[in-house]
């Protein structure tokens, strides 16, 4: 069983998420789960449901969750491929919200689709003020503030917020080569549009081999216990909450 190469930059993602996954939960959902990064790695802990509306994208990631050997599926779609009564233990989307003009109707949207209890995981790029050439590659909306992030959440109906940053020292160099890459991009596709810099952009800079996958893997091993050292600092964000628990009250017994 192999896994499936990842970024550097998602090696440091990864490293920040999976100590933030709940152990005791059974299922996740995966909305926009791309070339399946991160799919096969969470199939091997949970039964998996991937949703992934780009089709180049949604068949790399069904043919790597196949050779991990993971419990699950990916559809290719959106929400509207779940049954309306499909609820999930952990709900999470990693580098999608930045790609979604209403931010606050998508988390709503993602938390309805937590059990009580369940836990919603995010990931996004941090502070609008870096907002650069990259953002436009990908076909972002905005970058958020861990502030913001943590008042959406808490606005959604979802409890026990956590925001972190990750990614710092190597991100911020990860971050400035993607915007030199941006700005060659944005020269030869002056015409793209956002729904099409979207679609594409699971696509973007992707490590393909497993030789890519080894140096990205053991090259940012020094910078990932460097942010475990250090923690709260860098380009990007993490964000974990919870949606509230059912109280179950019991009627008194009626007296005669």
């Amino acid at each position: 069983m192999t896994l499936p190469p990842l970024s550097a930059n998602a090696w440091l993602r990864w490293d920040l998420v999976s100590r933030l996954l709940p152990a005791s939960a059974r299922d996740v959902l995966e909305i926009g789960c791309g070339q399946g990064g991160f799919a096969a790695r969470l199939a091997r802990r949970y039964r998996y449901v991937g949703l992934e509306p780009d089709p180049v994208s949604y068949d790399v990631a069904v043919r790597r969750l196949a050779a991990a050997g993971g419990n699950g599926e990916i559809r290719n779609g959106d929400l509207s491929l779940l049954r309306s009564d499909e609820r999930f233990d952990i709900v999470c989307a990693f580098e999608v919200i930045e790609h979604i003009e209403d931010d606050r109707r998508a988390l709503a949207e993602w938390a309805s689709r937590l059990r009580p209890g369940g836990h919603l995981l995010l990931s996004t790029p941090a502070f609008q003020h870096r907002f650069g050439p990259a953002d436009d590659m990908a076909g972002h909306f905005r970058r958020c503030h861990p502030q913001g992030m943590a008042r959406l959440l808490g606005e959604t109906g979802l409890e026990h917020v956590i925001v972190r940053q990750f990614g710092g020292p190597l991100g911020y160099v990860l971050e400035l080569a993607r915007n030199q890459v941006g700005k060659r991009w944005a020269a030869a596709n002056a015409g793209a549009s956002k729904a099409d810099r979207t679609s594409g952009s699971g696509r973007l800079l992707q490590p393909s081999s497993r030789l890519q996958g080894g140096v990205t893997q053991y090259g940012t091993l020094p910078f990932r216990l460097l942010q475990r050292a250090f923690p709260n600092h860098g380009p990007g964000l993490v964000a974990c909450a919870r949606a509230p628990a059912l109280v179950w009250a019991a009627a008194a017994p009626a007296r005669s």
